[in-house]
């Protein structure tokens, strides 16, 4: 006799914007255990527009309503930056579970609040760097748990470039917008060096930290030209590892991220592609005792879609999250605070005193 199948998780997604439709409801579309029972926005032009294509089972315009359906599981907070931790908050208030875009936050003190309320309330929130979830850089994860033995250092990058809305505007379709959105007060692009270091570089840390563990200490600078953004971010992390992080934005020539590790049993070395190509990036691992490298094909790229997958099993199935949960994310945003301190005070910052503060 067959067991019934497993039911899947009720998620609505609020905020009907660009990063919604890029990537969001395409996601709740194809995840095998996601069904997209709900959307919000105040927009009501989008909100229509986006419920006669994605056809959830319900569409609201106030936020509260939503979350007040007993029939909705979870949460995506799929909206500008400044409005992650508030609605994240609300989310949690009801019961719902959360995932909410990343990066988390600009101040641990909203950190540290979401992180009080979610256990409070026992439910789980994770922080959507998909990049954790790209095959490639999965694989190269695993080999380092558990074949390479001690890390001896890390060094990673990550180039944004003048080419890539050449490059994406032919594979993403043109987003729908409406003028009725609900926007923050202050816009998130006026200051250049922030934006850059919170919608790049919580990825390249967020990289760094799953792959090579807590960071203990970091020294940074930073170099401004040509409208180039380039810093070189000097780390120790607590395990003893050497590491060094390049964010530069915007470089002349092609997308250029990857990462290389060293240790004790092995290498890894590893060049990963615009995210919206949905391409697993290409990883070789070297491992001295086979005298071979192992290379994984990687076929299922859409890293999106596999976050969301692996956020209904660890609330349906009580897997152990190997996603961005909210104490991951926490070191994400005393990481980047740190940068900022190391810039401004010219000397290394121990991220345990990084205790409070914002960008």
């Amino acid at each position: 006799m067959s067991s019934s199948p497993q039911k899947k998780l009720n998620v609505g997604i609020l905020g009907c914007g660009p990063i919604a439709q890029f990537a969001h409801f395409e996601s709740c579309q194809k995840a095998s255990n996601v069904e997209l029972y709900s959307i919000c926005d105040v927009a009501k032009d989008l909100l229509d527009r986006m419920q006669a294509i994605w056809q959830p089972t319900k569409a609201f315009t106030k936020y509260d309503e939503m979350l007040a359906d007993e029939e909705l599981d979870a949460v995506i907070i799929a909206t500008s930056d400044p409005f992650h931790v508030p609605l994240s908050l609300k989310a949690v208030a009801a019961g719902k579970h959360v995932l909410v875009e990343k990066p988390l936050s600009h101040s641990i003190e909203e950190c540290q609040e979401l992180r009080q309320a979610a256990s409070a309330k026992g439910v789980y929130v994770q922080v959507g760097h998909m990049k954790r979830f790209d095959p490639g850089i999965e694989y190269a994860q695993k080999f380092i748990q558990e074949k390479m033995g001690e890390i001896v250092a890390l060094k990673a990058w990550y180039a944004d470039n003048t080419h890539r809305y050449t490059a994406t505007d032919n594979v993403q379709p043109l987003p729908i917008l409406s003028n009725l959105t609900k926007k923050p007060g202050l816009h998130v692009k006026s200051d250049l060096e922030r934006y850059y270091m919170m919608a790049h570089g919580s990825h390249l840390l967020d990289t760094a930290l799953f792959l090579g563990g807590e960071i203990g200490a970091l020294q940074a600078s930073l170099r401004q030209r040509f409208d180039i953004y380039c810093w070189f971010i000097d780390v120790a992390f607590k395990n003893g590892a050497l590491g060094h992080l390049d964010l530069t934005i915007k470089l002349r020539a092609d997308w250029h991220e990857g990462f290389q590790v060293y240790g004790e049993n092995g290498s890894v070395f590893a060049k990963t592609y615009n995210p919206w190509f949905y391409k697993s990036s290409d990883v070789e691992c070297f491992l001295e005792s086979e005298q071979q490298y192992l290379r994984p094909l990687g076929a299922d790229g859409f890293s999106y879609r596999r976050q969301l997958e692996h956020f209904a099993d660890v609330i349906q199935k009580s897997i152990v999250p190997t996603a961005t949960t909210l104490e991951h994310g926490t070191d994400v945003v005393r990481g980047m605070i740190a940068i900022k301190r190391s810039l401004i005070e010219g000397r290394r910052i121990y991220l345990d005193e990084v205790k409070s503060g914002s960008l």
